[in-house]
């Protein structure tokens, strides 16, 4: 019975240190580009759109599909840079333990 003692007390820090991280992914924000900078997309930790920038220079009607593609890809480039952020902190976490295929923390 200490073992399983033990094992509950580690899943219950576990568990607080869960709440940090999560706390924290909420204010980390990491940036996506596309077209040489032209276009950036901010995303939290959590995957909550915090900011949008585009160059003016892609203002024009007659480039409306070039300006929806790199907002598509800026975005895309921000999902990867988060999902490898939360991924990289979850490692922190669990002490480089593998999870089982389909089990996602924190969400």
């Amino acid at each position: 019975m200490k073992n399983l003692g033990r094992m509950m007390k580690q899943a219950q820090e576990m568990q607080a240190k869960m709440g940090d991280v999560q706390a924290a992914l909420e204010t980390v924000e990491i940036t996506g580009v596309a077209g040489a900078g032209m276009v950036e997309v901010t995303l939290t930790g959590k995957f909550e759109m915090r900011g949008l920038r585009i160059d003016p220079s892609l203002l024009k009607p007659d480039e409306t599909e070039i300006l929806e593609d790199l907002i598509t890809a800026a975005h895309n480039d921000a999902k990867k840079k988060v999902e490898a952020h939360v991924a990289e902190e979850m490692g922190k976490l669990t002490g480089g333990i593998e999870l089982p295929a389909g089990f996602k923390l924190p969400f």
